[in-house]
């Protein structure tokens, strides 16, 4: 099987995902693999894995052009991804949605603005890139946030899959949607990390069936963040969402790195 040199590079910095779930008890087998997909690196990892050793906090952040040098891009993923083309109809028409439960609703307003953090506070750079495969669109933030708010933030998307595991949510055009909420294991990124997997399973208006997955994760390095999403309402590969975390973390500890050694 050949891949596309961007992608080959990819997976040969990225975890053997079979291995990442098997370390974390969970299972994609019955995932179809994205082309890409390669098993062929050895190592095991989760979300709940103690976090590999990064760089401490520089007391400085990030440039706005650091922060640029740290995103993922089309070049890291490879083919089918490209930039972007534009917001999806769906983010409108299935994220911008109410339910009861003040919880539940902050992780729907954390999905429809991808701020799980608040605004950020100075520099910060954002990619967004589609798959022409699947038409899945992943959007990828750096910015920095206080490191002890976005701890607070990580353990409670821990705890959504328990008080949010099933909800109901109606959207601004009165369809009703079953939400799902589960845990999304992560390789040991940066220093604070954590991921969901949520599905929206409604109707439109003309009576057609929708199912939106959204991935959101998010991970701390040192005084920055990475906040990613990827969605879609066909297929949404976890590995995507995993790999890319691992890479982006690895990247941007290298930039800090980078950062300290010029001070």
């Amino acid at each position: 099987m050949t891949h596309p040199p961007a992608t080959r590079v990819l997976l040969a910095s990225a975890l053997s995902v079979t291995a990442l779930l098997a370390a974390a008890g969970c299972s994609v087998d019955d995932e179809p693999r994205p082309r890409w997909f390669s098993a062929s690196a050895s190592a095991s990892a989760s979300g709940a894995s103690p976090a590999v050793e990064q760089p401490a906090g520089s007391g400085a952040a990030l440039t706005e052009v650091q922060a640029r040098a740290a995103l993922v891009t089309e070049a890291d993923l490879g083919e089918p991804w490209a930039p972007t083309r534009g917001a999806r109809t769906w983010r409108d028409g299935l994220l911008k949605a109410t339910t009861e439960d003040r919880d539940c609703q902050r992780l729907l307003d954390a999905l429809y603005t991808e701020e799980p953090f608040g605004t950020p506070k100075g520099p910060q750079a954002t990619s967004a890139l589609d798959d022409g495969d699947t038409d899945a669109q992943l959007h990828y933030r750096v910015a920095a946030h206080p490191p002890a708010d976005v701890d607070r933030t990580l353990d409670w998307m821990k705890s959504l899959p328990g008080r949010c595991g099933q909800f109901t949510a109606a959207t601004t055009r009165g369809g009703i949607q079953g939400v799902e909420v589960s845990d999304l294991p992560l390789p040991p990124a940066g220093d604070a990390r954590q991921a969901l997997r949520v599905t929206l399973a409604g109707e439109t208006e003309e009576g057609e069936l929708t199912y939106l997955t959204v991935d959101l994760a998010a991970v701390r390095v040192g005084e920055e963040t990475i906040t990613l999403t990827n969605a879609g309402l066909d297929e949404v590969y976890a590995e995507v969402t995993q790999q890319a975390v691992q890479l982006g973390a690895q990247r941007l500890a290298d930039i800090r790195k980078q950062g300290r050694a010029q001070i």
